[in-house]
Parts: structure tokens; sequence; C-alpha cells
């Protein structure tokens, strides 16, 4: 096989997730982009940023300690990815600091949208912030004076903190040097000032900028000398032994507990801050200068959020969506009996966010009050604290219908909310399983039994996304409501091997990690390879989140070398090198950023003429084909064949407004315009929505 010279034919994972957060943060940096979505674009960077450290970086510190000998398929050892990537992230935090201090919030204030500084504060607005900090925070701050009775405090992940220089004797006669103050989680990070006393609609005091402003008032009789804000981002991967527990909620509960104290990774510090500070706190949680990012403006630019929601200017937003029912919703009675015969007579085809998520709950909905309706089984990653959904499986249950629910605990950062949920399911009656541990069960099916005529009839829905109405109206994923009988024998088929124990049992239609799809994706994927070696018409479109499993990546660079036109579509990761001469020129991928988050996985193959489309909950990595239970299905149905391949790729192909286009190298350059202006969204919002 052809080969980069000097290089892997495989990227690295890290560099490509940056790459990704670079196209994110150029949503931010055009100004074609409305100006709260510009500022909600820096948010997210931020956000990803913190999860990327969470997770990536101490993957890479723990690689550097365990195995720093190692070389990974993109050709680099532990330490010479983590310096890469340090110089990377340094470039990119500066690059979107830059961005909101000089660029964004003074557009925003042009615009009557303001984040004051406390230079800015006029005698009027300094009393009133005066006041606040006295009746709303000062009560809840506790100044550590540092000392051999005073050690270092225990500081959350990602919490914002202050260090305060000082001078001066206290009324023990004790020399004060350096106090440590954490801002109570429970508070505000921004907080909406009284239009009167800031001139504009909309005016805002960050928390960090009022407790910067009276914190000498926690150390009376003290010089103060400097205050810089600092924030310490954690380890948060939770590690659970297998082979110990015996009951993996209890388990993961107690190991919940301890995430937020995990080892420091990554340290934020006030750009002001003094060398020798700095300094202090990188020996007290033992990082290193690189491991060290001086912001300008706020330690954590996620919670500007709040600022992105302001209600009474859509000028400066995206055009808000309403998505319509599709047919037959739109016209179906609120009888559950004309739901399910309308999904008897045809399968349908959902495509969230254009058309609604409601469909979905009208079907469990129906499925929980239809006296028909026997047993309702579901899979549950993630969806959301205050869930309708998640209330009508306990009704359902309460009702006394026969309701099993598989919840993973282990959904990253959900865990806590899938354990309540869990919790909530089990007092009702309900049969909760956690899956299979060390194979997180992120597939996506609810399966309903129903008695007609004395016989049970299956229907079932089948997404490439999670159960979570919130995420549905964000992120585009297609969902289909079937009665097809062996899909939904498949289903349940599936279900028993989650909530029960045996061995696997043959499956018609559907694939499943960590059993058949790796090798059925394979296989279709050397099928055009022959295809094409006969002469024939080949080709592969495939469109996901991620694309990093070495295995199937060499596949697509043999049948690239075979002549069989690849099109990929991924949003975010991508190990594949496109573009290589002898390895992989008739490979292209692009990344689709936009307003929308792309997060659909499809798979296409011409096989001749057959077209076989598959939509999935798995991306192409280790964890989706391997470690994980997921599904792929069928779109048997030629008009909604069609129909996915028009709007998974066939739209998005055609792309130039959103649209990046991905070079051997790593780097992204943006799709350029020629003829008329198509940008996907908005094409499906127009023709679904």
């Amino acid at each position: 096989m052809a080969s980069v010279a000097g290089d892997s034919n495989f990227l690295n994972r890290e560099l490509s997730l940056l790459k990704f957060n670079q196209r994110v943060l150029a949503m931010a940096e055009s100004r074609s982009t409305p100006l709260l979505e510009r500022l909600r674009y820096l948010c997210i960077v931020s956000s990803n940023l913190d999860e990327f450290f969470e997770i990536r970086i101490s993957s890479l510190k723990e690689q550097q300690r365990q195995n720093p000998g190692s070389v990974g398929p993109d050709g680099f050892t532990p330490s010479e990815a983590f310096d890469r990537v340090q110089n990377i992230v340094h470039a990119l935090v500066e690059r979107q600091n830059n961005l909101l201090m000089h660029d964004v919030f003074p557009r925003l204030k042009a615009e009557g949208i303001a984040v004051l500084d406390p230079s800015e504060w006029s005698d009027a607005l300094l009393d009133w912030a005066h006041e606040c900090f006295q009746r709303e925070v000062m009560p809840l701050l506790t100044p550590i004076g540092l000392d051999p009775a005073h050690p270092f405090p225990r500081v959350y992940n990602k919490s914002l903190n202050f260090i305060v220089s000082l001078s001066g004797q206290d009324a023990f006669g004790r020399s004060a040097s350096i106090a440590i103050v954490q801002a109570p989680r429970a508070l505000p990070r921004v907080i909406k000032a009284p239009s009167d006393l800031v001139g504009k609609p909309h005016g805002f005091i960050l928390l960090g900028a009022l407790i910067n402003t009276f914190v000498g008032e926690l150390f009376p009789g003290l010089d103060v000398k400097g205050v810089y804000q600092w924030r310490v981002t954690r380890n948060s991967d939770l590690f659970v032994d297998e082979e110990e527990i015996t009951n993996l909620r209890l388990a993961l509960q107690g190991e919940l507990s301890q995430r937020n104290f995990g080892a420091a990774v990554r340290l934020e510090i006030d750009q002001q801050m003094p060398p020798e500070l700095a300094t202090f706190l990188q020996q007290e949680f033992l990082l290193q200068p690189h491991d060290t990012y001086r912001v300008i403006g706020p330690v954590n630019l996620s919670r500007l959020m709040q600022i992105c929601n302001v209600s009474d200017r859509p000028d400066l937003l995206f055009q808000e969506h309403k998505p319509r029912l599709p047919a037959p919703f739109d016209t179906l009675s609120s009888d559950p009996q004309a739901l399910f015969d309308a999904i008897a007579r045809k399968d349908i085809l959902l495509h969230h966010p254009y058309q609604s998520f409601q469909p979905v709950l009208s079907f469990l909905t129906a499925a929980a009050y239809d006296p028909a309706v026997v047993a309702i089984k579901q899979t549950i990653y993630r969806t959301g604290e205050d869930s309708e959904l998640m209330r009508l499986l306990l009704s359902a249950a309460k009702a006394g219908k026969e309701v099993t629910v598989v919840v993973e605990l282990m959904a990253r950062f959900d865990e806590q909310t899938n354990i309540n949920w869990a919790a909530r399911l089990e007092e009702v009656g309900a049969h909760v399983s956690y899956g299979v541990v060390g194979h997180k069960t992120h597939a996506k099916m609810a399966l309903v039994l129903r008695r007609e005529k004395g016989l049970i009839r299956r229907y079932g829905h089948l997404g490439t996304g999670n159960y979570h109405p919130r995420t549905a109206r964000l992120y585009t994923d297609f969902g289909l409501l079937t009665a097809d009988q062996t899909l939904c024998e498949d289903m349940d088929r599936v279900f028993s091997l989650l909530t029960g124990l045996g061995a696997r049992r043959p499956l018609k239609l559907l694939l499943q990690s960590p059993f058949s799809l790796h090798e059925t994706m394979v296989a279709l994927v050397k099928n055009e390879i022959a295809h094409a070696k006969a002469g024939k018409k080949a080709r592969i479109m495939a469109k996901m989140n991620s694309l990093l499993e070495p295995g199937i990546i060499n596949a697509l660079y043999q049948a690239s070398q075979a002549g069989v036109r690849v099109d990929l579509i991924v949003r975010g990761a991508c190990a594949l090198r496109p573009g290589v001469p002898g390895l992989s020129e008739n490979i292209q991928v692009r990344s689709i950023i936009g307003q929308f988050l792309e997060h659909s996985r499809v798979f296409y193959f011409y096989d001749d003429g057959r077209e076989n489309v598959y939509l999935s909950s798995a991306d192409w990595m280790d964890r989706n084909f391997f470690r994980r239970v997921e599904i792929g299905f069928p779109v048997l149905d030629k008009k909604l064949k069609r129909r996915v391949i028009n709007e998974a790729f066939v739209f998005a192909l055609r792309d130039n407004q959103r649209a990046w286009r991905g070079l051997p190298d790593g780097t992204y350059v943006k799709v350029k315009a020629r003829g008329k202006p198509f940008c996907l969204h908005d094409y499906l919002v127009k023709e679904l929505g």
C-alpha cells in the first residue's frame, strides 16, 4: 500500500479534534454568522475544549506515564502527540479570547448588549454592584489564608477561583501573603444589571468581576496587592472495576463523587497574574508551564451562553426554526389505533430537527396509554433531566404494562441523570437493566408489543440519535418508525441479549456491535472493490461524527486504489488522509459546520445498482465497533431510501456555504462557492420544516 512520505497513513485523533474546533471557531469569526450566534460558537468551543482536556489530554498524560515509548497508528509517541496538541491549543485559545474581547464584545456593546468591565461602571452601578456583592455573594464566600494551619483547599473541577496577594498582619499577628477564594457553585456566573443603571437594554456583570472588585472586604486591615482569577481542569474519566462490582449503579455513584477531584490536567489563569503566583499554582497542581493558559477576560467562556439567550433580539440570532409535523402525523387523530395503523401501512422516516420530534413522543404516548399495548422496551443513553419521554415510561409502568428499559449508566457526563431515572423507573415496577458491563449500550431503539386479534404485533422506532427532545431540535438525526416484523423481531432479540444471558442469536436485518457491524461494513466495502475490479460502477458514501478505526480506513484505502469513488462526510475527528496519490486519491472528506450539529450516521454502498443504505447509532470508531452495543438498520422502502440518499449525501455534497474539504495533511479549507450558493441546513429547513 502506498504511504504518505515521511508520515503515517493515519492522522492523529487529538489533532483532528482540534481541527474540528478550529472549524467551529471559524463560525464565530465569520461576519455572516448572527452576532449572538458568534458568541454561542465561542462558548461551544470553550465547552468542547473542557471535555477535550478532561478526557483526551488526560488520556495522553496517562499514556506518557505508562507507555512513554509506545507509538500510535499516527506514528507519534504520547509525548510527541502531546507537544503538538499543546502548541495548537495555545494558539486556538489565544485566537478565541482575542476574538471575544476585541471583536464580539465590542460589537455586542454597540447593539446594546454589554458585558461591563468594572472600569466602565458608573458610580450608581458601582453602588448597586456593591450592594449585590454584600447581599448575595459575600455571605457565601470563605477566604482561605494559606499558612501551616490552613493548607491549600480542595478545588472542584472547572470551578472559578481567585488567588489574592496580601500584605500586612491580621488580628492574631500573622503575616499575610496569599489567600484563596472559591466562588460558590450555587451563584450565577453572569448577573443581569438594571438597564437604567447601564444605559443599555442589556447590561451584564460577571461574577468574577464582582468578586474581583470587592474581595478586599474579606480581608479587613490588610493590603490587597492583587486579585487574579484561575480555574483548574481535572481528569474526568471514570473507572469502574468490572470484576469487583456487584451493582453497577452503586459502584458508579461512588465513583461520581470523586470525578471532580481527579488529577489536574490544565490551569487557566488571568493574563495579569504575576509569574510567582502562576508558579505557585503550577506546583500545587503538579502542572508545568505548558499546561498553563493565560486568558484575557473570563476564564470560563462557556458560562457566557446565558447571554446568547437574550429574547428580544431575534435579528442577532439564526432565524428560529419551528419544525412541522410530517405526514401522516399532521392529520392523525389522537386515537392510538390510528397511529399504529399508519405505521403498519408503511415505514415512516423522520429527519430531525427539520421535522418534529413529536411523532416519537406520540408513538410512546400511544404505547403508554393504549390498553392493547402490553409491553414497551426502550434503550436510554442520553435523555435529559426533564424528559417527557421518561415520564411516559413511568406512566406506562404505573399502568401495569411490562416496561423494560436498558439505561446506560456510563453515558459520559450524564451518569447522574441516568442513575436518577433508573431509580425512579425501578420504584414504579419497570424492569431496569444496565446493559452489558464493559460495553456501553449506545443503540437507539424503542419496541412496542401490542395485542391485536389475539396475536402480538410489534412496532418499533430505530434512530441515529438520542431520545432527547432538546437535542432533537439542534442535532441532525434520522429515525424510522416501522412495523416490519423481521426488523422488530431482530430488535426483540437484541433486547433479550441486553437484559438476559445466552448465546448470540442471529439477526436477519439488523447489524449489531460488537458482533456483525464491523465485519459487515468491511464486507460491503470489499464488495464495492470487487465491482470496481469487474469494470462496474462502484460508489461508497458515509456520513458520521468521527472516523478513526484503522480496519475500516484501510479497507477504504483499498477501495480507492481499486477505483471506487468514496465520499465521506465526517463532522469531527477523521484519521483518514484523503486525496493522497496512490493511496486515497478517490476519497473526498467533507465536514459541515452550521446552524445544526451534524449527528446522523448513514452508510451507502452502490452494490451494482441495489443501493444498500444503512442508518446507525455507531460512528466508525474502535469503541463503537468493538466496545459498545450499537445497531445498524437498513432502509428498505425505495422512496425512503431515496430520501435518505438525497438528504444525507446529495444535498450535503452540494453545500458550498458551510462545507469544509479535508486535505491530506489533516487541515481543512472552506469549500468555495461556484455558481449559486447552496446551504444544506437552509435547504432542508425549507423543504422539510
